[in-house]
């Protein structure tokens, strides 16, 4: 008749079911991340350590291998106790314990029947259901198995559910590898997560460590040699409570993160509780590397922002003045002026009294996290002036993404820079325009005039291009030099023989989804594109004209191992591979002819080693944008620097340029990377096309082709074969 409720059923206690976590993994198999509602992960029995089996045992139940789910002298003692006026103590076994975390019989509906509302029979029923659901759980399962469940599903506090994320959170460490006195830190955390924890009551904690200590002796799991030693030994922790700012490749996982949801939305799976295993592309040792690159670098280039700055706010128009109520105007995009705003109903005088109000909080800065009082609008006022990163590497022949940085800290600031921002990329631009022209005949070693250059536009006018030191040598440049010096005047000229529309054209060929507006001043980089999209297209150079997407996901598994999705690699040939050869050779340029803007990466000469390196700049004109892309054959890295608003930037070539700003970090980076033998990253030299010979020296080169190309635009013919002529 259910007066006394459910009680779960066999198919149930074979099946127990509890929220487990989704685990990241990189390509090398460490586990970079989770997606949780509760922390837990399962581990095997074997993955946990005897120092914790036996700390738990001695003090939560030491008769666990004599009795059957439940302890009848435990219990003596708990009832004599009682009728002796006292607690009687804890007689619950493990067994009964697991029992309570796996069903929360005390929790759900389900499990309440018409007798559960007497008074004082409640409790009785619910004890019984546990004691006979832990006879039941010591018939279905083995005691290695019990305690591995008990130990997977507990609570131990700071958001860590069972013993492999308490591992982590409390000891950056790994279950199989507790140490005597860790193990009876955490074990004595179960009797009370709060009272107990040694992060938050570690006078408390060390007691309960001590308790536990005493109990393993007791039962000769110690020594007592050992319990003194160890008795004695302050807690040392390595806390960190576990979240999406945590740990290596924070804008990866969130990005990642988004594309999940959706995918498992229209599967009916739940990202947060499922126990999903998901494989990445990420490398996680490259991944580190570029972090530390951007960190280094970043923090130098900060402190170079503040000097210049000294005394005044970055935030300036094109004419170099303060940009009046800059902050006033900014914070009515925030979330916390629209709260306001709607709470208020738009009352000024409140909504500025509480952007006004200072309140204690963390702020961010490249020395650590500091406390302090700050309003809403000194917060924003505070963040406005730091310079952030966009940072990607992709390995070329695969299209996987090896390093992902989306920004200087995700903790303070969320917006990725590598996939969800779009900036103009400047000189980045110019190998698209090269691209053209080299892919329909023309030579690097075609020479053209460094002169002004004037485009005839629709309304008119006239636009004519300046050279970043604004002005012109008037000495003749070969392609490829032209390129590694980055003159304008040169890619103008290009760009008006290839066509404006041409060039949009290879971009959408390489990957590029960006609207790009078919102008002159694109060649220039006038239009927005993202680094995930840049670094795309530059890696289809190394990889002999093949584009592949870069890719982040390689396969999902359910929490049985069954797989749910595999990456099915889409290659698409978009250039030939004498073209893709040659601009391989032309972005080597940049490294190797006199006046390049890359020859900074010669500051890294472990990149060199084995390697051909390519290289270019990018800065846009009022130095808002600071771009380089460092291209070799098994490596595509792209960096882009500036200030979160366009006004917020350095204002000379010295410090604003890309070779400056951003170079840097590629170069740390694919140095430290290639050093490393453990990324499975190795140097190589860019491929020739197979039984192709394909002649660079330009001092062979038949220059009377260079001088019929000054007077004629040959490739905006119609109809015209440019291959077969040349």
């Amino acid at each position: 008749l259910y007066l006394f409720g459910k009680m779960p059923d066999f198919e149930t206690l074979q099946n127990p079911k509890s929220e487990l976590a989704s685990e990241l993994y990189s390509s090398d198999g460490v586990q970079i991340g989770k997606y949780f509602r509760s922390n837990r992960s399962p581990v095997e029995y074997d993955e946990i350590s005897p120092n914790m089996i036996n700390a738990l045992v001695a003090t939560e139940d030491a008769r666990y291998e004599e009795h059957s789910g439940i302890d009848g002298r435990a219990m003596a003692r708990v009832f004599m106790g009682l009728f002796a006026g006292g607690s009687g103590g804890g007689g619950s076994t493990l067994s009964q314990q697991l029992a309570k975390n796996l069903f929360k019989m005390r929790d759900f509906s389900e499990f309440e029947g018409p007798l559960y509302y007497i008074p004082g029979i409640k409790q009785l029923i619910i004890k019984t259901k546990e004691w006979i659901t832990a006879i039941r759980l010591e018939r279905a399962y083995t005691k290695s198995e019990i305690i591995t469940m008990y130990l997977n599903t507990v609570d131990f506090g700071s958001s860590a559910f069972g013993i492999k994320s308490a591992s982590k959170v409390f000891f950056n460490t790994t279950p199989d590898k507790l140490k005597q006195e860790q193990a009876a830190v955490l074990v004595g955390v179960l009797k009370a997560p709060t009272y107990y924890s040694p992060r938050l009551n570690p006078k408390n904690s060390l007691n309960r460590r001590n308790t536990v200590l005493e109990q393993m002796y007791k039962y000769e799991y110690l020594s007592e040699e050992q319990r003194d030693s160890l008795s004695k030994l302050p807690l040392e922790l390595d806390y960190e409570v576990e979240n999406q700012n945590t740990g290596i490749a924070t804008y990866f996982r969130t990005v990642l993160h988004n594309d999940l949801a959706k995918w498992a939305k229209e599967r009916n799976i739940d990202i947060y509780s499922d126990g999903l295993k998901i494989y990445t592309t990420i490398n996680s040792k490259a991944q580190a590397y570029a972090e530390q690159a951007m960190e280094e670098h970043m923090k130098y280039i900060q402190g170079e922002f503040d000097r210049f700055w000294k005394g005044r706010n970055p935030w300036i128009d094109e004419s170099g003045r303060e940009i009046p109520n800059f902050i006033e105007n900014a914070i009515k995009r925030t979330e916390s002026y629209q709260y306001l705003n709607k709470t208020f109903s738009g009352n000024q005088d409140s909504i500025k009294y509480y952007l006004n109000l200072k309140k204690k909080m963390k702020i961010f800065t490249w020395k650590g996290e500091k406390d302090t009082l700050f309003s809403t609008i000194d917060s924003l006022r505070h963040y406005k002036k730091f310079l952030n990163v966009g940072m990607l590497a992709v390995h070329p022949e695969t299209g996987h993404i090896v390093a992902w940085v989306g920004g200087i800290n995700h903790k303070f600031f969320k917006q990725d820079h590598v996939k969800q921002s779009y900036r103009q990329p400047g000189s980045t631009f110019k190998p698209f325009v090269y691209l053209a022209a080299i892919d329909n005949g023309y030579s690097p070693c075609v020479e053209l005039q460094d002169i002004p250059y004037p485009f005839q536009l629709e309304d008119g006018n006239t636009w004519t291009p300046q050279n970043s030191e604004g002005e012109y040598t008037g000495k003749t440049y070969t392609l490829r030099q032209a390129m590694a010096r980055s003159i304008n005047s040169i890619t103008a000229n290009v760009m008006d023989r290839v066509s404006p529309n041409r060039v949009v054209d290879y971009c959408q060929r390489l990957g590029i989804k960006s609207k790009l507006d078919p102008v002159p001043s694109l060649c220039l980089g006038a239009s927005d594109v993202s680094v995930y999209e840049l670094v795309g297209a530059y890696s289809t150079f190394p990889n002999q004209g093949v584009y592949n997407e870069p890719q982040y996901l390689l396969r999902i598994e359910d929490k049985h191992g069954k797989v749910l999705y595999e990456h099915i690699p889409k290659k698409k040939e978009v250039l030939n591979s004498e073209t893709a050869y040659l601009m391989c050779y032309m972005l080597q340029g940049g490294t190797q002819e006199k006046g390049g803007t890359a020859l900074g990466l010669h500051r890294y000469p472990g990149l060199f080693t084995g390697n051909d390196v390519g290289g270019k700049t990018g800065t846009t004109s009022n130095y808002s944008d600071g771009w380089f892309m460092g291209v070799t054959q098994n490596l595509v890295t792209g960096v882009w620097v500036g200030g979160e608003d366009r006004c917020i930037h350095f204002t000379t070539f010295t410090y604003g340029q890309g070779a400056k700003l951003a170079l840097p970090i590629v170069g740390r980076f694919m140095e430290k990377t290639y050093s490393d033998k453990a990324t499975n990253i190795t140097p190589a030299r860019f491929k020739h096309p197979a039984q192709k010979t394909i002649e660079t020296n330009c001092s062979i080169y038949k220059t009377g082709v260079a001088d019929s190309l000054e007077n004629e635009h040959i490739l905006n013919r119609d109809n015209s074969d440019v291959r077969k002529e040349f």
